[in-house]
């Protein structure tokens, strides 16, 4: 069997949990930060996991992620 293709897009973007769950970083914490409450930024810095409706596709793009 060949090796499968690690989708690079997805490598930097997702990484695997210890409980096999993958993680991403939020999106709107990159710049113009002074307009946005610190509750908000507080809040997107906690990791966020993506729904376990995508996780076949990520998984997919990650064989051995």
């Amino acid at each position: 069997m060949p090796k499968l293709k690690t989708h690079r897009g997805a490598a930097k973007r997702f990484k695997k949990s210890a409980s096999g769950r993958f993680k991403f970083r939020q999106s709107h914490r990159n710049h113009i930060l002074t307009k946005k409450s610190t509750k908000r930024k507080r809040q997107l810095r906690s990791p966020a996991y993506i729904s376990p409706v995508d996780s076949d596709a990520v998984k997919q793009m990650l064989p051995y992620g």
